[in-house]
């Protein structure tokens, strides 16, 4: 029986000292088709083992309906087979730049600011979540000959609150349901952090970019013996909406993660392969010296300037980062696997069809509720996607400024059936007034919940009113549709498409809808590529091809063969979401950065394909590009990361 144990001054496997170089790659930001290359991409860098959080929102969307857990079993055995360790962080909350911080809508609809804390009603759903998922890592520890040496408690909780109480419950739940490897915490490395996230008798560990010497140094004054261990070594960054991207030279990050090595301690390097924001999942932010200030929502793409990139390939801080590995490594490092190929297109996709909002609406939404107020989203149980609030405005009566106080996040308005606005919360009041009696109609999108601070798990939607000058609007009915509603094998066919033609001549209507086309990519013959790889691991899984399961590609794949992955571009669009073949790309908008949207090879299929674009704003012209995606970067502009 192996043993993996925590000594005085380093881990140690079976009594012989051992450095873990270790990687973050989330299984639920790639397609599971691709798990074997990009394991090895990592392997192929100098890395010994993978870090992967686990997003307890994604497999429990709604209470007791618990989707594939087994998903990370099947992405540890992958890990298993490609000769890693593995690290595991199961939460409940994880931030991680994930929609609520990975803690389902649910849960913090429910207890509010009691989450991550004491509250028993709030333990209570964590232990049966717990229960449930657990068995998964419990089963594949080191000493049970499977690859799992680490598992943590709760995740950067001294960024957050000082529970001692909870986080100790917590560390003992997670040797009740039967996890032995050694437990861990993980910090900023600042004083009242590593105070409020540390538990007795578990390895603390420090979250940090640069500054390696430094950042140690006050990990030890909290913890004396003990590895000394970066569990977030920060090699890039994420960008958000609207903002310029974020890059970190390849040069400086790859000094400083050799400053880490040289002091002697273990790593994480987070991302190692970022993946993406698949299924509308991006998270959000808020601005500020204590992160609650202007929202911030986090783009599709996860790239997060990592060393291997979003479509699988290396970079040169890849380069960089393997020369400095290397020197740490036992022998030679492995080849890298080969470079994924993409769509050598271009195709255009004509979108020969639409529905309008409405009618989508009809077909997939949830059942309309009446009530005096506003209901949030999470009162409605909608996590991903938009509810329509529909009011009147009493009358006769003159004109005065209509809005939406505590609004969450962004609302398209319109007044007797014309567009009238775009609400968001920084600019809730109308450009016109408007006169009664008058029917409105607001459009409500979420972009993404918090996932980092003191705010998260606030309420999305119309959180405080619908005001006509200082009268609350009340009678307020509600419709939610949901992200989800679109993955159910078939759900889409419910729709009443007509000829695109009719969006045309719509009027304001016509500007938002669902539009449909189809598409059609022949194989390459003969290929070698990262596709032969990606088509060989294909799984069989319980759900469709839509992603019913919620893990990407959890059905297994098709794709073409030489096509590793596309690009898909909606030049003049504004904002809403894509679908290739059921499955969801996640959130295009025209603010920017982020242009392409990533297409998983497996995702296309050898002669026709279908596309699906719910836009939310204003469309533009019906047809969609595909390309082979965005090159490899070198120097590309951005603001740079520290």
């Amino acid at each position: 029986m192996t043993d993996f144990t925590v000594g005085d001054d380093c881990f140690r496997l079976d009594g012989k000292p051992v450095r873990l170089l270790s990687g973050a790659l989330h299984y639920f930001r790639v397609h599971e088709a691709q798990w074997e290359h990009r394991l090895a991409m990592l392997a192929a860098m100098g890395l010994n083992c993978v870090e992967t959080y686990v997003p307890w929102n994604l497999h429990e969307p709604r209470e007791g309906e618990v989707r594939d857990v087994g998903a990370l079993g099947r992405f540890l055995d992958a890990v298993e087979r490609a000769g890693l360790w593995a690290i595991v962080r199961p939460g409940p909350y994880i931030c991680a730049e994930w929609e609520n911080g990975g803690l389902p809508v649910w849960v913090t609809g429910r207890f509010g600011r009691r989450v991550r804390t004491r509250d028993a009603a709030y333990r209570a759903v964590v232990e049966r979540w717990f229960r449930e998922l657990l068995p998964q890592v419990v089963q594949r520890q080191v000493s049970r000959g499977g690859p799992v040496i680490l598992v943590q408690a709760e995740n950067e909780y001294g960024s957050y609150g000082s529970d001692a109480v909870y986080l100790e419950w917590l560390a003992g739940l997670l040797r009740q349901c039967g996890v032995t490897v050694p437990l861990f915490t993980s910090d900023g490395p600042e004083d009242h952090m590593l105070t409020g996230g540390s538990v007795p008798g578990l390895l603390a560990t420090a979250n940090f970019g640069s500054g390696a010497r430094e950042g140690f140094e006050v990990l030890r004054r909290h913890q004396p013996r003990g590895p000394l261990m970066c569990m977030e070594f920060w090699c890039g960054w994420f960008d958000h909406w609207g903002a310029e991207p974020v890059r970190r030279d390849p040069e400086q990050a790859a000094g400083a993660l050799r400053e880490v090595l040289e002091c002697g301690a273990s790593v994480n390097i987070y991302m190692a392969h970022g993946g993406t924001n698949f299924g509308g999942w991006a998270g959000a932010n808020r601005s500020g010296p204590h992160q609650d200030e202007s929202f911030q929502p986090t783009v599709t793409s996860y790239d997060y300037d990592a060393p291997v990139d979003e479509y699988g390939r290396a970079t040169e801080k890849f380069r960089l980062f393997r020369e400095v590995l290397e020197a740490y490594a036992e022998g030679p490092l492995p080849a890298l696997p080969p470079e994924p190929v993409g769509l050598a297109g271009p195709v255009r996709v004509e979108l020969a069809e639409w529905a309008g909002l409405g009618d989508v609406l009809e077909a997939l939404g949830d059942p309309e509720t009446e009530s005096g107020v506003p209901p949030t989203f999470e009162e409605l149980g909608v996590d991903r996607g938009l509810v329509r609030y529909r009011v009147a405005v009493p009358g006769p009566r003159q004109a005065y400024p209509l809005g939406a106080s505590g609004l969450r996040d962004r609302a398209v308005v319109s007044v007797n059936g014309v567009r009238a606005g775009v609400l968001t919360e920084e600019s809730g009041t109308l450009p016109e007034p408007v006169a009664g009696p008058a029917e409105v109609e607001l459009w409500v999108e979420s972009l993404g919940r918090v996932n980092y601070g003191p705010r998260l798990g606030e309420p999305k939607g119309v959180t405080g009113g619908v005001l006509h000058e200082r009268q609350y609007l009340h009678g307020v009915r509600a419709r939610g549709l949901r992200l989800g509603a679109f993955e159910a094998a078939g759900a889409v066919a419910a729709v009443p498409f007509g000829p695109v033609e009719a969006a045309a001549g719509a009027g304001d209507a016509g500007r938002t809808g669902l539009f449909r086309g189809t598409f059609t990519i022949e194989g390459i013959e003969g290929t070698t590529g990262a596709s032969a790889t990606s088509a060989a691991s294909a799984v069989s899984g319980a759900f469709s091809a839509s992603g019913t399961s919620g893990v990407p590609g959890a059905s297994g794949a098709s794709g073409v063969p030489g096509v590793d992955h596309a690009g898909l571009e909606l030049p003049g669009w504004t904002r809403g979401f894509v679908w290739v073949n059921g499955f969801c790309l996640g959130r295009y908008w025209s603010v920017g950065p982020q242009r392409p949207l990533y297409v998983p090879g497996p995702v296309l299929r050898e002669g026709a394909n279908e596309v699906w674009v719910l836009e939310l704003e204003d469309a533009g012209e019906p047809q969609v590009e595909l390309g082979p995606g965005a090159p490899v970067e070198t120097d590309a502009p951005g603001v740079v990361q520290p």
